[in-house]
């Protein structure tokens, strides 16, 4: 199958569907901006609210008219450009698939050699957001703003909190067992060459293992992160090492000669410090897309999570956290915040958190609501520092394709580190509503993760979807999941080049992502919640119908909260959401005719921890036989807070081939 790099078949329709967009262009710019002048967020009143001259009230009295001028002017021209680019959408391609151009940032042809070395199996990590990328007068709606910005906020974001180093913190203690357990950062130090671990005591009673796995994402991470490597030796292509960190009380916080010796020969290579960070200025309070440097949610910020850094002794002397941090930081893997991942219940297979990171290693990523195409591309470029393949503008516009006029595209984004061999789009014909007015469908990929010693190609499937959003559409759901269903076995069959006698290809694992728009705890959701997609698909935080395990909590934030103080940066929203006072404050619950639409404040007994409407599925049907699939982890991401009313989620799956590989 041909992967499609550009919205038309030839440079001619291209061109001409670039000048009729330019004549749609103005007019919808200033409608856009009109509207939006008149839809403040809660941040913006709060700021309104402390302007005793209200010049903002001042500003939209003399823009309006203006405004309005220009618009009346720019709709002959728009409708001339609409006449031009309606019909054009019939020959238009359903998505765009990109991939980095860089040759020399590029390793998706080296990682499908890791399967080889992995030996007796792999793991892989996939991620899904809902971004609440809608033109600004419309995502002010759902009381947020500045989609340009936030595009290009999000993507830095996501791409700073995947090429970190994969550490991963257990606690030791049978009796720490509580979700609202302190969070703490960490060190680390994965310098090539210097393959032995490192030992750190601090007073803090917990005993905690750091794996670092290598800088798998190659050199496509940021242009920072590529900078401060090449000052500091890095370990040979598929080496792991290991930091260890036992961290407990019982030395009162001293070290050994031997491990003061180790920091010490850290400090030394790490060069001059950098300047201190104790004249930093406190982090701001604004929402998190309007600060420039220093937000809690970037990798690279200087006063993300200080406070929570390890100090620890060396020599004479107690070395805080600014120093350490200073000297370490460009020179060595830092984790800057890590929440500790829990396991209430003993009879848990696999690790659960609540993070503000998203994990280290992203291997797969699946967006939703990216419907502005200018927000797409910011997006995208900030994306590909990260993952080299990226399938973006999915859907049908116009009359093309679905039964209803399309003004916007599905929303749909996609993004791995693994090459794409096949993908396809369907769009639902059912939409009702406003919903009908956007292309809504699922996208259906085929990626290689590798392959065996007899060069056989090692398969996934991964499909992304966003399902009828209005309340009360549950037969439209159910549908839709008929559909989905559907259309992806129909997918497996057309790009499969296997048989069962002669297998050219073994799959790997099969994924399904996106935002379903219904929970499981929900009496008016119980037809979703009982469809025949969760009998052939594992939900991890789902027992059954109408019960999520006690650990899962919602994904859909209230709204109204998004700008507090307590929640506005993704460490605070962590800790919130940690407890089960705050999630009633700041997640939306399930309907009740008992309960008010306002969360905030609520004291009410609750079912379920929110509404859990983003969903991260699995299967073991169709796979390899001989290898078996299982969770690793599963979390829940707050490092996008401020930016969108949605929980982003992720899933690491381990795929378990044996001894031996086939």
């Amino acid at each position: 199958m041909v992967l499609y790099t550009s919205p038309f078949p030839n440079s001619f329709l291209s061109v001409l569907h670039s000048f009729s967009w330019g004549l749609i262009f103005p007019c919808y710019w200033l409608a856009d901006r009109l509207v939006a002048s008149f839809v403040p967020t809660t941040y913006e009143k709060r700021q309104r609210a402390d302007d005793p001259c209200y010049f903002h009230a001042l500003c939209i009295i003399i823009t309006t008219p203006i405004y309005l001028a220009l618009l009346v002017a720019s709709l002959p021209f728009a409708l001339i450009g609409f006449l031009l680019w309606s019909p054009l959408q019939s020959a238009r391609r359903p998505y765009i698939y990109s991939r980095l151009e860089d040759k020399n940032h590029a390793n998706g042809a080296t990682l499908l050699t890791e399967w080889k070395a992995a030996g007796n199996g792999k793991s892989f990590c996939f991620g899904s957001a809902n971004v609440c990328l809608l033109p600004d007068s419309l995502a002010r709606f759902n009381n947020v703003f500045n989609t340009q910005a936030r595009a290009k906020e999000i993507g830095r974001r996501i791409r700073n909190g995947a090429s970190r180093p994969q550490i991963k913190i257990y606690i030791d203690s049978p009796t720490n067992t509580s979700i609202s357990a302190a969070s703490f950062s960490s060190l680390v130090s994965p310098q090539g060459g210097d393959s032995t671990n490192r030992t750190v005591n601090a007073g803090i009673k917990r005993t905690t293992s750091m794996e670092y796995k290598g800088d798998n994402s190659g050199s496509n991470n940021s242009e920072d992160s590529r900078e401060d490597k090449g000052g500091a030796g890095e370990p040979n292509e598929g080496e792991e090492n290991t930091c260890i960190v036992p961290i407990n009380g019982d030395d009162n916080g001293h070290m050994s000669d031997t491990e003061t010796d180790t920091v010490n020969g850290q400090a030394h290579a790490s060069g001059p410090a950098e300047p201190s960070l104790e004249g930093d200025a406190e982090i701001s309070k604004t929402p998190n897309h309007k600060q420039k440097e220093g937000d809690s949610g970037s990798l690279d910020s200087y006063s993300a999570s200080r406070e929570s850094l390890v100090k620890v002794r060396v020599g004479d002397g107690t070395v805080d956290q600014s120093t350490v941090n200073n000297k370490l930081l460009y020179k060595a893997s830092i984790m800057k915040k890590t929440s500790v991942r829990k396991k209430k219940h003993t009879d848990e297979t696999f690790d659960h958190e609540i993070s503000a990171f998203f994990p280290a290693n992203l291997d797969f990523l699946c967006l939703q609501e990216v419907f502005d195409k200018r927000a797409a591309e910011k997006l995208k470029e900030q994306l590909h520092h990260y993952f080299e393949y990226i399938v973006y503008d999915v859907g049908v516009y116009s009359c093309h394709g679905c039964c209803s006029f399309k003004f916007v595209n599905s929303g749909l984004l996609f993004a791995s580190r693994y090459p794409v061999m096949d993908a396809a789009y369907h769009c639902y014909p059912n939409g009702r509503g406003t919903d009908s007015l956007a292309s809504k469908g699922a996208l259906f990929l085929k990626v290689q993760v590798g392959s065996t010693p007899q060069d056989q190609r090692i398969v996934g499937y991964i499909s992304c979807t966003h399902l009828q959003a209005i309340a009360g559409d549950t037969t439209v759901r159910c549908e839709q999941l008929d559909m989905l269903q559907d259309w992806l076995s129909e997918f497996r069959k057309s790009t499969s080049s296997s048989s069962t006698a002669n297998p050219e290809e073994l799959v790997a694992f099969d994924v399904i992502c996106g935002d379903l728009n219904f929970d499981n705890c929900s009496s008016e959701d119980k037809l979703e919640q009982q469809h025949s997609l969760f009998t052939h698909y594992k939900d991890p935080c789902r027992i059954g119908p109408g019960e999520d395990k006690p650990w899962a909590i919602g994904t859909l934030l209230d709204p109204e909260g998004l700008y507090d103080e307590e929640v506005c940066t993704p460490d605070n929203l962590q800790k919130v959401l940690e407890s089960e006072e705050g999630r009633k404050g700041y997640l939306v619950y399930p309907t009740s005719k008992n309960h008010s639409s306002s969360q905030k404040g609520r004291k009410a007994s609750l079912k379920g921890n929110g509404r859990r409407i983003d969903y991260m599925l699995y299967t073991e049907e169709g796979l390899y036989l001989e290898w078996k699939v299982e969770v690793e982890e599963f979390s829940f991401i707050t490092q996008l807070a401020g930016l969108t009313d949605h929980l982003p989620v992720a899933m690491r799956l381990m795929v378990s081939t044996g001894e031996d590989d086939p």
